[in-house]
């Protein structure tokens, strides 16, 4: 029974995932006005957890929507969800593997932490010279999912192990972001820009000063924007 309800949880999660970015698509016309931006935001992140031997980062791509709040003159407050997300940390040497009580198959291959998590930033935007921006704020997260992942390619035979440790880690966290970007367009044009996130909470429930961090490059694309300015004019 537990299983088939962990099941039906996953599936619920990624259809549920899925369907907010058609909904996205679906309704950006109609959400964005004079004073909101809204559309997806995408990219790829670089994260690691502190507290263990390896300092590699793990790199992954994200998914999500975003909305830009105008509140007076150059100032704005972004903020959105990244539905699809994942973070953690490359290459564990055996001694983090211990330290999470985790299996060890063999000597060759390689070890990972994957985390699956909802992220919502909550950012104050400046505008610099219409084109360039500044944002600083706090991101919430909140996990759904983790494991420890093994990799392994023995004369060109591959394999791949997960191991779920999502009972080690808290379910939510919270830290500081800030960033910089640039406008392609004044108006309703795509976003390039560059994130820098660093938790303020441990990672592990029973592993002290275990923090995420996380460098994010995204691209924030407009839905509808450009439609409805061209039906004005």
């Amino acid at each position: 029974m537990k299983k088939i309800t962990l099941i039906l949880v996953l599936l619920f999660g990624y259809f549920t995932a899925n369907s907010q970015v058609l909904i996205s698509l679906l309704l950006g016309d109609k959400l964005n006005s004079d004073g909101l931006e809204f559309g997806l935001e995408g990219g790829l992140n670089w994260s690691t957890i502190s507290g263990f031997e390896s300092k590699q980062y793990s790199r992954s791509f994200n998914l999500g929507f975003y909305f830009d709040i105008r509140i007076k003159n150059q100032w704005s407050l972004y903020t959105g969800t990244l539905v699809k997300s994942k973070s953690g940390i490359d290459q564990f040497s055996a001694n983090d593997l211990t330290l999470l009580n985790a299996r060890s198959y063999t000597e060759t291959g390689e070890y990972k932490q994957v985390v699956n998590a909802f992220l919502v930033p909550v950012l104050l935007k400046l505008k610099i010279k219409k084109l360039f921006y500044v944002e600083a704020g706090t991101q919430l997260g909140l996990t759904y999912d983790s494991w420890i992942e093994y990799n392994s390619n023995n004369n060109g035979v591959e394999g791949r192990i997960r191991e779920g440790n999502k009972d080690q880690f808290n379910k939510f966290d919270i830290g500081f972001m800030g960033g910089a970007g640039f406008k392609l367009m004044e108006d309703k044009g795509m976003t390039f820009g560059i994130k820098y996130y660093h938790g303020f909470l441990d990672v592990y429930k029973n592993i002290a000063n275990t923090k995420n961090s996380s460098i994010y490059l995204k691209v924030n694309i407009p839905i509808g924007a450009n439609k409805k300015k061209k039906e004005v004019e």
